[in-house]
This record gives structure tokens, C-alpha cells and sequence, in this order.
């Protein structure tokens, strides 16, 4: 299954669609993600939100709740379902093509770190156990919601690490195949002579 799954998104991964997978992402973050960012703002009164914290406690998550107000804690639910519905899948449709792009020029067919693209898709899972688990803890405050408030913590958490590190791993096979292509342009060159 793991196989099948990167073996289609590499498929799927042309020139083309990658181009247009950063193109999108590009247009997101200089178009969408700014005004989101100041309505959220505005709408849970500046207060920290989960979704933009690295490490934090259920204590933290309640707080946060509190702080928001009533009227903070549907508008941030409301964004978990509107915006942040579409926001990972931008992010995904950028980073997973570039990877699968990527390793296809990087690594051999049949090659386990081929699986490597699937990154982005687990950063887009957590995302969105994230923003349930975090919903689901703001539509039920004040009252305690036992495990789930353990759990966004930890889905936020391992979402950054996916998230970031796929980016990382877009840094470090762009660099790879980088080398890799100019060795290849010096032993065409070569053999030209």
C-alpha cells in the first residue's frame, strides 16, 4: 500500500503539475494566508492559537479557550472548517509533487526512500486530527474533553515535525539532484571531447 500510494503520486507528479502545485502554493501564501492570519487574529483577540504552537499543554489548550470567548471559539472553529480545510491541501498538493518529483530523479525505481514523497500527506493527516481534536476541545468548553485534549497537543506537535521536515527534505533532495544533474552535464561534456 505504502508502495502503490508513492508510485501514484510520482505518477502523478509531472513538470507540470509541480510547477502548478507551487504556483498555487506561492499564490496562497501571498494572497490568502495574510488576511486569514489577521482576521483570526482579530476574531480570537490576538490571543496564541494551537495551530501556530509547536509545544503545548492541555492546560494551555484551555486557556487558550478561555481567552478566546465565546465568540473567539466559534470563529476559530469555523476556520478549522473552512480555511484549514483547503490550507493543507495546498501545502500538500506543493510539497507532495515537488518530493515525487524529486525522488523520481534521485533515487532508483523501487527504492524505499522513494517513499519519502508520502511525507507531506502525513503532515496533512495530523493537520487535520489537529483540527478536530482542537475543535472538539473549543465546542465543548467549559467542560473538560479527557483524551482528545491530550491528544491535540501531540497531533500538533507531530504535524510541524512532517510539515517542516518536508520541506527539509525538499531542500536537501533539491540539492541532490542538483549535484547529481551537474554531474551528469560534465560527463556529456566529456564525452562530447
Amino acid at each position: 500500500m505504502i508502495q502503490k500510494t508513492s508510485n501514484i503520486l510520482v505518477r502523478f507528479s509531472t513538470g507540470w503539475v509541480t510547477l502548478a502545485g507551487l504556483v498555487i502554493f506561492v499564490l496562497f501564501l501571498i494572497l490568502v494566508l495574510p488576511a486569514q492570519s489577521q482576521k483570526a487574529s482579530r476574531e480570537t483577540g490576538g490571543a496564541v492559537s494551537p495551530d501556530m504552537s509547536f509545544v503545548y499543554t492541555p492546560a494551555d489548550l484551555y486557556r487558550m479557550a478561555e481567552s478566546y470567548g465565546v465568540e473567539g471559539r466559534v470563529a476559530y472553529i469555523r476556520a478549522r472548517f473552512t480555511f484549514d480545510l483547503i490550507w493543507p491541501l495546498v501545502y500538500t498538493l506543493f510539497l507532495g509533487t515537488a518530493l515525487s518529483w524529486l525522488v523520481s530523479r534521485v533515487f532508483s525505481l523501487g527504492s524505499r526512500w522513494r517513499w519519502l514523497n508520502l511525507t507531506p500527506l502525513l503532515g496533512m493527516l495530523l493537520d487535520y486530527l489537529e483540527n478536530i481534536s482542537t475543535s472538539l476541545v473549543m465546542f465543548r468548553y467549559p467542560q473538560q474533553t479527557m483524551v482528545v485534549d491530550f491528544l491535540a497537543p501531540l497531533w500538533t506537535m507531530l504535524k510541524w515535525l512532517f510539515v517542516n521536515g518536508s520541506f527539509g527534505l525538499l531542500f536537501i533532495l533539491g540539492c541532490l539532484w542538483i549535484i547529481r544533474w551537474i554531474g551528469k552535464q560534465k560527463r556529456i561534456g566529456e564525452g562530447a571531447r
